[in-house]
């Protein structure tokens, strides 16, 4: 056993196989290394370790005992992890596994996203390999997100691996002759009427999805955490009425996807289905259409290109798909109602956008304060003309 230290952290690495021969050595020595280091926490890195038995689940069982959070055990092979598993450890501790390493040298580019960039590896198979460095957080929590959604009936390509990828982190899917639906309208742009109805109807027919309660997130708490983050760009007056418009927002079950873009939606034979699900929260549809009109409009108003860049489509385009899709989702409506939900929905899309903008610093940033002031304009014409912003 080896053993390093990292801050605050002792790494001790295990190797080799643990069993009755060796655990209650190992076990003394782990012991002894917190006797001698108050203060500092534990890890144990098991990617040397090929198999342990039950006298050293034992022995990590009884050193957990003794700290005052989950043991951290990282790098675990699929062999070992699946008896952590079968013992149920992987309730007690926090159990990594060892992530597989691929490259994408040479692999065919399917698509670009804000935060990654797809690839395929194989004529079955592909994977978003993500830009942001500590992304794996956010792939663990779309795969949970993806099996929640699977499980309701929502059709979902679900991740069945997570990868390294250089120094970045990789999520696998299995996809038979699946294109985006937004590539299925760059390919047929004279079927763009049969493509946003179906668009819209597939995103009604998301939005009468009921999860259970406490299962997801509720958007409006997302979006109250995004203006805490943005309090002080926005001012107290017009951060003060947003968050009572927010709070004010009814409680909904309802399946809300947070990025429902038609680049998030992908079409298999005649079947839509739904991916990227990080974003899955529960709530009004406002906090899903705000998506269409921050990825179909606001990111073109200071880039007029940008839809063509990211999407491969004009600009005309660009807004013939927000308002098509919103016609097509409120056809029962009335064209006042229609124009006292598209208040709302831009008043909420400024928010997100915002945070894209100023908090996570996606786009160009020769345009970020041009695009930070003309979304706070949006805001302050619009607020005082919308006394609530649910649209359900």
């Amino acid at each position: 056993m080896k053993i390093n230290f990292e801050g605050d952290k002792m790494i001790a690495h295990l190797e080799g196989k643990i069993d009755s021969s060796n655990a209650n050595a190992i076990g003394h020595e782990l012991n002894a290394l917190i006797d001698e280091n108050p203060g500092l926490s534990l890890m144990i890195d098991a990617s040397a370790l090929q198999y342990i038995s039950s006298a050293g689940l034992r022995v990590l069982f009884k050193l957990a005992k003794r700290l005052e959070q989950k043991l951290a055990v990282q790098n675990v092979s699929p062999e070992v992890y699946d008896v952590f598993e079968m013992t149920g450890l992987t309730q007690l501790f926090s159990v990594s596994r060892r992530l597989r390493e691929i490259s994408v040298d040479g692999c065919e580019i399917v698509g670009r996203g804000a935060i990654g960039t797809v690839y395929r590896i194989d004529e079955d198979t592909i994977v978003k390999v993500y830009n942001l460095p500590d992304s794996l957080p956010m792939i663990e929590n779309e795969q949970k997100h993806a099996k929640q959604a699977f499980l309701k009936g929502i059709p979902t390509a679900i991740s069945y691996d997570i990868v390294k990828v250089g120094e970045k982190f990789g999520s696998v899917y299995e996809m038979l002759n699946a294109i985006t639906l937004n590539d299925a309208l760059v390919a047929s742009p004279e079927r763009r009427d049969e493509i946003v109805e179906c668009y819209a109807c597939f995103i009604r027919r998301i939005h009468e999805v009921e999860m259970e309660p406490g299962e997801l997130p509720e958007a409006k708490d997302v979006f109250v955490g995004y203006l805490e983050d943005l309090r002080s760009l926005l001012g107290e007056a017009l951060y003060a009425r947003l968050r009572a418009l927010l709070e004010a927002v009814p409680k909904s079950l309802h399946t809300v996807h947070g990025d429902i873009q038609m680049k998030n939606v992908m079409l298999s034979g005649d079947e839509l289905m739904l991916i990227d699900m990080d974003t899955l929260c529960v709530g009004d549809p406002v906090f899903d259409l705000m998506g269409i009109y921050v990825s179909y409009l606001l990111f073109n108003e200071d880039e007029p290109d940008n839809s063509m860049k990211f999407l491969g489509i004009t600009g005309e385009m660009s807004d013939f798909v927000y308002e098509k899709t919103l016609s097509c989702y409120f056809s029962d409506r009335s064209p006042a109602a229609i124009c006292e939900a598209k208040k709302k929905i831009c008043v909420v899309a400024c928010v997100r956008f915002l945070y894209l903008i100023a908090v996570m610093g996606i786009g160009k940033p020769e345009l970020k304060q041009l695009r930070i002031d003309h979304a706070l304009d949006h805001l302050r014409g619009l607020i005082d003309h919308v006394d609530s912003l649910g649209i359900a």
